[in-house]
């Protein structure tokens, strides 16, 4: 009988934002996922006792879980939804306004009438804004109602059916009192004392097995060896080179010990963080204890080849191997990447019913694709961040799910034996036959380590981290242990892989720049603890915006499938999109008139897509006026034209430089409305562009041919061509 263990495993993960020297924490993620996916999670899974999954929990995760449940840590976002609306300053107010619609609009604003309401008084953009001013258009009643609804849209399925009282809160939609705000933040706390012992007797029971990553969710191999990045990627520039393999050492250990001391047991697995995995990993892992660990089937496949042996993906993919020296060996599980991205990437966008029937079909064509008897499916991704983007937290697509394998609806009788298993079950079951005899240097994404390191910043951050170390090293012998332990603790924490994350233009964030004061208030620490004055330089941030003179560009942040009807069809369509900043340069002495109040530009796998706003200067002007896109790779360089008037035709003509401004024209594209707004669309195979690809973009408004105004002002924009990995930043807080 051919036996299948599909394996769930869901990382559940929080960088350390708590500033131990100041007692406090400046960012609610923590606090507000505990609410949903934490809590959600494992009260759905408890009520399929027969469906077996394993979370991996890092151990900076439960820690600040710990300080947050007792109250040991203050909490900016929580300070300020205590205080009492008619009290607020100025300041308060606009705290709210600029941060208390942090959530998933479409799903976790829009559902709420009074919560949607006041986000449409507020306005979607508030860059730039004079935020004071515009608090004070939100009286003390809507502050308060906002206060309520930042925390209690952040309940998920599971506190909702553990505390009634916050449906009839969620009912009651608007003028709430200050007894029921303190009500909800109550439960809140509830339900973060909650998670450990739920999870603990998910644990005791043997439906879950609970595995851990280094302490503060390290890149360990970065961290053994910066240098190990040149086996992947030799081509990206480096810092100085960082050497700590005792710090890899000292985050696997800490990170064990702080798993046996919460849930009563030390962890049999490890996911490295962000999967993240190289040859000098196996013996640090296997001396801390643990007996096997897990990344992506991108490292098995370069693996592989390694070796000298070809990519065979079925034949290979669906079972464990051995990996290290005889003496030191640990097990190594991939995941399969097409199914688990699916959950973060695809399911949400369409209804749960199809999404649980598409993986019934997915694990039905492995299981008969695949030739051997025994089978591991690994399915491995980020257990909190995906369900903030379907609109019932994940509910029903996750109990359909989890019901097919409780049904056994994927066995075939005396054929076929499929059921979800923790890891080690698996393992147990069916032992790896196969010894991996070379293991690649590189992480989930793209097989190598280019997101934490090469930028100018992520190497200005580990010079910093470097220096900091090396006067640790020097002085910490001489400290009291307390002391010393302290400055350790918080040089680990500056190790932590989300730092460098936000570094570089590779991701892009509203709180980047908290996220570079976090590091750099972790390192100071550091030397506080040594009595020492920190470096000035790390009073000076790393993040810089990337923009010159005024320039100011947003990359995209999702894909894009908007409706090109030339009205803002929806009010969510755009969400996510990149911007270009259409006002003038500071300090210009000649300002345009405006021409447009918005750009926008955002993509699909097969189109890029352009929104411009016109203004009150552009709708005065009677005729004359041309529009022109550049879009410009290294090789080929192309432009869209056309005419802003309403009387002439909606469309653009692309056209193709053969010389110095002379251009071929391939044709005319009705891709494109003109009405309130302007939108098109040109398909990426016409520009022949390939993902990956760099494009410049500029957009010049000429009137009689003469151009009378440029965006950005001072250079292109530069454009990536999104790849199958695009999404891959859905894996952040």
């Amino acid at each position: 009988m051919k036996t299948v263990h599909v394996c769930f495993v869901w990382h559940m993960h929080q960088p350390y934002y708590t500033d131990p020297v100041g007692g406090s924490a400046s960012m609610p993620w923590v606090r507000l996922h505990a609410t949903k996916a934490y809590y959600d999670m494992a009260s759905l899974l408890e009520t399929f006792p027969s469906v077996r999954a394993t979370f991996n929990f890092t151990p900076s995760l439960l820690r600040q879980l710990e300080e947050i449940g007792s109250g040991a840590v203050r909490d900016l976002f929580l300070e300020h939804a205590r205080r009492p609306a008619a009290e607020l300053t100025d300041e308060e107010k606009a705290f709210l306004i600029r941060h208390f619609f942090a959530a998933n609009w479409a799903t976790m604003v829009r559902p709420y009438p009074r919560y949607h309401e006041l986000l449409v008084k507020r306005g979607l953009d508030v860059n730039g804004r004079d935020l004071e001013r515009l608090a004070r258009r939100f009286s003390a009643q809507e502050l308060l109602d906002l206060q309520v609804w930042h925390n209690l849209a952040w309940f998920g399925y599971g506190t909702v059916r553990r505390y009634p009282r916050l449906a009839a809160l969620r009912h009651k939609n608007r003028g709430f009192t200050e007894e029921e705000k303190q009500e909800v933040l109550a439960l809140q706390q509830a339900a973060v004392r909650d998670i450990v012992p739920l999870y603990r007797r998910l644990l005791e029971r043997g439906q879950v097995e609970l595995t851990t990553t280094p302490f503060f969710h390290p890149i360990m191999p970065l961290v053994i060896d910066t240098d190990i990045n040149r086996r992947a990627r030799p081509d990206l520039p480096l810092p100085a080179r960082f050497r700590a393999p005792d710090d890899a050492a000292a985050q696997l250990a800490r990170a064990v010990d702080a798993h046996r001391r919460t849930f009563g047991r030390a962890p049999a697995g490890l996911w490295p963080s962000e999967g993240s995995v190289c040859p000098e990993v196996i013996p640090l892992a296997h001396r801390a204890g643990l007996r096997w660990l897990a990344t992506d089937e991108g490292v098995l496949a370069r693996s592989l080849e390694q070796s000298g042996r070809a990519w065979h993906r079925p034949q290979a993919l669906y079972r464990p191997y051995r990996v290290g020296e005889a003496g030191g060996e640990l097990t190594i599980v991939f995941r399969d990447r097409e199914l688990s991205d699916a959950f973060g990437f695809v399911y949400h966008k369409t209804d749960p019913d199809s999404a649980a029937d598409d993986v019934l079909r997915r694990l039905r064509t492995i299981i008969h694709d695949v030739p051997q008897e025994r089978l591991l499916i690994a399915v491995i991704l980020d257990g909190e961040n995906p369900w903030e983007h379907y609109h019932d937290g994940g509910e029903r697509f996750l109990s359909l799910l989890y019901g097919a394998f409780a049904n056994q609806a994927l066995d075939r009788e005396g054929r076929i034996r499929v059921q979800a298993s923790t890891m080690s079950d698996a393992l147990a079951a069916g032992p790896p036959a196969e010894h991996l005899p070379m293991l690649h240097s590189g992480s989930w994404i793209n097989q190598d380590f280019k997101i934490w390191i090469g930028h100018h910043e992520d190497n200005r951050a580990w010079d910093l981290l470097g220096h900091t170390r090396t006067r640790l090293v020097d002085l910490a012998p001489s400290l009291p242990a307390d002391r010393a332990e302290a400055a350790w603790d918080e040089l680990y924490a500056a190790e932590g892989s989300d730092w460098f994350w936000w570094y570089g233009d590779d991701f892009d964030t509203d709180f980047k720049h908290e996220f570079d004061r976090l590091f750099r208030t972790h390192l100071r620490n550091v030397w506080l603890h040594l009595g020492l004055t920190p470096p000035a330089d790390l009073h000076q941030p790393i993040s810089v915006t990337r923009h010159l003179e005024g320039d100011r560009i947003i990359q995209p942040l999702r894909l894009l499938d908007p409706a090109l009807d030339g009205v803002v069809t929806d009010f969510f369509e755009w969400r996510g999109a990149g911007s270009i900043d259409t006002q003038p340069p500071l300090g210009a002495m000649w300002r345009a008139d405006r021409l447009f109040t918005a750009i926008r530009f955002g993509w699909n796998r097969e189109q890029l897509f352009l929104r411009l706003d016109p203004g009150d200067g552009m709708q005065a002007r009677t005729g004359g006026v041309v529009v022109a896109i550049t879009l410009q790779t290294a090789e080929r360089t192309f432009r869209l034209t056309f005419s802003p008037a309403p009387s002439d035709p909606a469309r653009f003509m692309l056209s193709e430089a053969i010389g110095a401004e002379v251009w071929r024209d391939i044709g005319p594209y009705h891709s494109m409305s003109r009405k309130k707004i302007f939108e098109l669309a040109v398909p990426w195979k016409d520009l022949e562009a390939d993902p990956g690809r760099q494009i410049r973009l500029s957009i010049v408004v000429s009137e009689h041919g003469l151009e009378i105004a440029r965006y950005p002002h001072h250079q292109p924009a530069v454009l990536t061509v999104p790849g199958p990995e695009f999404e891959a930043g859905l894996w952040r807080v």
